[in-house]
C-alpha cells in the first residue's frame, strides 16, 4: 500500500512541478518536499532505511557536486569576460546561422566534456550573443536537445554511456563508430523543422571595453575537459576531479588577483559561487531524492522486469526506457537493464539502449540533466518547452533510432527489429 502512496506523492510533485507558474510555487521547493516525502513514507514502512538513503545519498551528493563545480568554475570565466573568445569570433548575427553554429559546437563539446557542463558552458555564451531572454528561449531549448545528442555516442559525454562503458557492455570504438552518425540525425531533423520557420537577425549584444581574458578561458575549459581524462586515467570519481578543477581555478584566481594588486573584499572564487543558480541545484537534489525513492521501492525493477515481459521485441523495449526516461531518471533504468540483461560487449541492446536512454530525455525539459540545468538558469516553462521543443525531440529521438536500425541491418544483414 505504501508503494502506491509513494507513487501519488510522486506524480503529484511531478504535477505542481509542471504548473509551476500558474501556481506560482517554485519548483525547487515542490521537488524537495516531494523526494523527502517519499522517503518519509518509505521510511514509515521500512525500518531498516539508512544503509539504503545513505547509498542513494553518496550518488546524489556526487552529481550536485559535480554540479557545484562545473557552474563555479563557468561563473569564474564569465567573471574574467573569458567567454568573449568564443562570442567575438561569431560576427553573424543570423538567427539560422547562430542556432547551427550553437548546436553543433554544443554537440560535439558534449562529447569531450559532458552534457550537462557543456549544457551550462553554452547557456552562459547564450546569454553573451543574445541578451534579449525571449529571442533565446528557442535557442536554449535546442541547445538541451544538441548537448544530450552529443552526450549519447561518446563513452564521457552522458551518465547512462558512461555506466554501459564502465559496466563492459560497450567499447570506445564501438560506440563512437555506431551512435555518431544518428545522434547527429537526433539533433539534426528538429533544426531542419525550425530553420525554414526561423529568419531574421537577433539584436547584436552590447561589446563591453573589458579585453577577454584568455589565460582563464583556456584555463578554465582546460579544467574542465581535465575532468574525464582524470576520471579515466585514476578511477577517481567524476565530482572528485571536478573539485581538484574547481581547486586549481581557485588558486589561480586567487594569484591573478594579488598579481594585479586588487584587494577585493569577496575573493573571485567566492563571487562565483554567490552567482551560481542555487535554486537549480537544489531543484536537482529534490528530483534525485524523489527518484531515488521509487528505486529504493523496488518500482523501477518492477518497470523494466514488466517492460521484458510485455513486450517482446528488445528494441521496442529499448525504445519504451527511452521515452520513460524523459519522465524518471534514465540512471535506474539503465542500471536496472544492465542487471536483467546478459548480452556480450558491444551488442545491439547496449548500444541502442545508450542511444534511447541518452537523447530520449530531450522530450521534457526536466527529462535530462542538461534540461534541468537549462531550465533553471534560463527559467523555461515546462508547457512552453513541450509546445516548442518537446515535439521536436521527439521527432529527432525517433529518426536517430530509425537510422541506427537500419545502419544495424545493413550492415549486419539481419532483420528489421529484434
Amino acid at each position: 500500500m505504501y508503494e502506491i502512496a509513494i507513487i501519488i506523492i510522486f506524480v503529484l510533485g511531478y504535477a505542481v512541478i509542471i504548473l509551476e507558474h500558474p501556481l506560482k510555487i517554485h519548483k525547487s521547493a515542490t521537488a524537495l518536499l516531494t523526494g523527502v516525502l517519499c522517503w518519509l513514507l518509505y521510511a514509515f514502512k521500512q525500518h531498516a532505511f539508512e544503509s539504503q538513503l545513505a547509498h542513494y545519498i553518496a550518488e546524489i551528493a556526487g552529481i550536485l557536486f559535480f554540479l557545484l563545480g562545473a557552474m563555479t568554475i563557468v561563473e569564474l570565466i564569465d567573471l574574467y569576460d573569458g567567454f568573449r573568445v568564443i562570442t567575438d569570433r561569431i560576427k553573424t548575427t543570423s538567427k539560422r546561422q547562430l542556432l547551427v553554429i550553437l548546436s553543433l559546437l554544443t554537440f560535439f563539446l558534449s562529447a569531450v566534456l559532458d552534457n550537462l557542463t557543456t549544457a551550462i558552458v553554452m547557456t552562459s555564451i547564450l546569454r553573451k550573443l543574445i541578451p534579449e531572454r525571449s529571442e533565446r528561449m528557442v535557442f536554449a531549448g535546442l541547445l538541451v536537445v544538441a548537448a544530450n545528442a552529443g552526450g549519447a555516442w561518446s563513452p564521457i559525454g552522458d551518465v547512462t554511456t558512461t555506466m554501459l562503458w564502465i559496466g563492459g557492455q560497450v567499447t570506445t570504438a564501438a560506440i563512437i563508430g555506431n551512435l555518431l552518425i544518428p545522434s547527429l540525425v537526433c539533433l539534426a531533423v528538429p533544426l531542419l523543422v525550425v530553420l525554414p520557420r526561423f529568419g531574421g537577425d537577433v539584436e547584436a549584444a552590447v561589446s563591453t571595453q573589458t579585453p577577454a581574458n584568455k589565460a582563464i578561458f583556456f584555463l578554465g575549459v582546460g579544467s574542465l575537459i581535465s575532468v574525464p581524462v582524470l576520471k579515466g586515467l585514476t578511477g577517481l570519481p567524476p565530482y572528485m576531479c571536478m573539485m581538484l578543477a574547481l581547486g586549481f581555478m581557485w588558486l589561480i584566481t586567487e594569484i591573478i588577483e594579488r598579481r594585479k594588486h586588487e584587494e577585493h573584499e569577496i575573493p573571485p572564487a567566492a563571487r562565483a559561487l554567490q552567482r551560481i543558480d542555487t535554486p537549480s541545484i537544489l531543484f536537482f537534489l529534490g528530483i534525485l531524492l524523489a527518484v531515488s525513492a521509487l528505486s529504493a521501492v523496488g518500482l523501477l525493477n518492477q518497470l523494466a522486469t514488466w517492460l521484458n515481459k510485455a513486450v517482446p521485441i528488445q528494441d521496442f523495449v529499448v525504445l519504451i526506457i527511452g521515452l520513460l526516461s524523459a519522465v524518471v531518471d534514465n540512471v535506474p533504468l539503465v542500471a536496472a537493464a544492465q542487471g536483467m540483461y546478459d548480452f556480450p560487449t558491444d551488442h545491439k541492446f547496449w548500444e541502442f539502449l545508450a542511444y534511447a536512454a541518452g537523447t530520449g530525455g530531450s522530450i521534457l525539459i526536466i527529462g535530462s540533466a542538461p534540461g534541468v540545468a537549462v531550465m533553471g538558469m534560463e527559467n523555461l516553462e515546462f508547457f512552453w518547452y513541450l509546445k516548442r521543443i518537446g515535439w521536436l525531440a521527439l521527432l529527432g529521438y525517433l529518426a536517430g533510432a530509425l537510422t541506427y536500425l537500419i545502419i544495424y541491418m545493413l550492415e549486419h544483414q539481419v532483420p528489421f527489429l529484434t
